[in-house]
């Protein structure tokens, strides 16, 4: 029988790759025989990353994208044409947050780079990447949003509003994307352990507030994302689109 894991021959294409939740889900989908464009703001931080999967005996490069600028991503869209002429997977992981604080006193700055990041970029990022599919027979995107789409996280009025308009986004472009075989699916992740998160779990009050929403009892590891993503962009799940997946420790269950 054959592994409807096996991404073997497949391009994939992970932003916001460099560290945490998308640094865990590049080196699994290269472990599963995916060439991963491991890309992030910052080149230095991607090339470690693809590094580390080349090391591994994995297949990737390191390409340099803001995704809240344009022509960047348009930049990274030529040069994944070019270099490869086509793509089978994205995951738009890259994400921003940059106001924590009562939702009326958000600012015009923080307001439009949330926007700029995490609902602009991952529109045009989805819309050049399910082109490039449907010359090539479809593929799958997985966009990475937010249990906080859901359940508006305390303090993160404008980040929340963000990844529900992502799981918004997500159903409209599987719904018209469906026809040319490219499936859009969502991760929600739950509280994990990452550099993005680490303002709350570094601060033992706001951590054990958290915890006891959470019927597990703990915050998740990046790498317990991923095998929810290899899922999504596997033939195991060539039946699923327009999906909103909680992995969250039972958080949306409380």
């Amino acid at each position: 029988m054959n592994n409807p894991f096996d991404l073997s021959g497949k391009i994939a294409l992970v932003t916001g790759a460099s560290r945490g939740i998308g640094e865990a889900i590049a080196r699994l989908l290269a472990a599963q025989g995916a060439h991963v464009i491991v890309s992030s703001r910052k080149l230095d931080g991607c090339e470690t990353v693809a590094a580390a999967i080349r090391a591994d005996g994995g297949s990737a490069e390191a390409v340099a994208c803001h995704i809240g600028e344009m022509e960047q991503i348009e930049r990274l869209q030529r040069e994944v044409e070019t270099r490869h002429g086509r793509l089978d997977i994205l995951v738009n992981n890259a994400a921003t947050n940059p106001y924590f604080g009562h939702i009326v006193d958000t600012d015009l700055g923080a307001f439009q780079k949330t926007l700029d990041v995490n609902i602009r970029g991952y529109f045009f990022m989805s819309a050049a990447a399910a082109k490039l599919m449907a010359k090539n027979g479809g593929g799958s995107i997985i966009n990475v949003a937010s249990v906080n789409g859901v359940t508006p996280g305390a303090l993160q009025g404008i980040y929340s509003i963000t990844k529900a308009a992502v799981i918004s986004m997500t159903k409209a472009f599987a719904r018209e994307c469906a026809p040319q075989k490219v499936r859009v699916n969502a991760l929600l992740p739950g509280a994990t352990d990452t550099k993005f998160a680490s303002a709350l779990f570094h601060d033992p009050v706001k951590l054990e507030g958290a915890l006891a929403r959470i019927p597990m009892g703990r915050i998740a590891e990046p790498s317990e994302m991923a095998g929810a993503v290899l899922y999504l962009a596997s033939d195991a799940a060539s039946y699923t689109t327009g999906v909103a997946l909680n992995v969250d420790g039972g958080y949306l269950c409380s």
